[in-house]
């Protein structure tokens, strides 16, 4: 099996944290994949149309795109607990995080983009500033809801990976300030070893 990666992209660290949970890691090839949205990567092109990271392929030749998709593979390899509940509201409480991550993600990906990829005359500002109001916003339900952030799923991985985004990308962002319940979670979250082991790098 392969994952095309980069290890500063917290949509590949998602499917990595995974790995590590499902005890899978080491039957992965991690294969370095440069992506830049103004300078297309034709080769990998020819992997995923997509041309975004992850893409995961299987021992068949079958490729998976789409973080979502592959952390949901993985999990169908895992060697014991599942990190995506079957049913009942236990499933649907994981997929909302998951999907709240997502959206953290996006915004505050496209923002960086936007302000450091973008040259300087072409910046949008009030754009990048209704993103990280998304952000924001996010965070801001993340602390009101912090007992959804129980155990171990798909949804809490997700929403940790997010935060570890923001540290690293944001650092001039204090996503803590004020959210004392969600910092709190993520300072014991971030001690377990596959999220030692896959701390992000520029």
């Amino acid at each position: 099996m392969k994952l095309y990666y980069s290890p500063a992209s917290p949509f590949v660290r998602k499917v990595l944290v995974c790995a590590h949970e499902c005890g899978v890691a080491n039957d992965i090839e991690l294969v370095p994949t440069k992506v830049v949205p103004s300078e297309p990567n034709r080769e990998y092109g020819r992997v995923t149309p997509l041309m975004k990271l992850p893409a995961f392929e299987r021992d068949d030749g079958l490729v998976l795109f789409d973080s979502i998709v592959i952390c949901e593979y993985v999990d169908s390899l895992s060697k014991g607990a599942r990190l995506f509940p079957a049913t009942g509201d236990a499933r649907w409480h994981a997929l909302r995080l998951h999907a709240l991550s997502d959206g953290i993600l996006d915004a505050a990906v496209l923002t960086r983009y936007e302000n450091h990829v973008r040259p300087a005359e072409l910046r949008w500002k009030a754009w990048s500033e209704g993103q990280l109001l998304k952000v924001d916003q996010a965070l801001d339900f993340l602390e009101a809801n912090v007992r959804d952030l129980e155990g171990l799923t798909i949804g809490t991985i997700s929403v940790g990976c997010a935060l570890g985004y923001l540290d690293f990308r944001y650092p001039d962002r204090p996503w803590r300030q004020g959210r004392p319940k969600l910092a709190a979670w993520y300072e014991s979250f971030a001690k377990r070893p596959s999220f030692e082991k896959t701390v992000p790098k520029a």
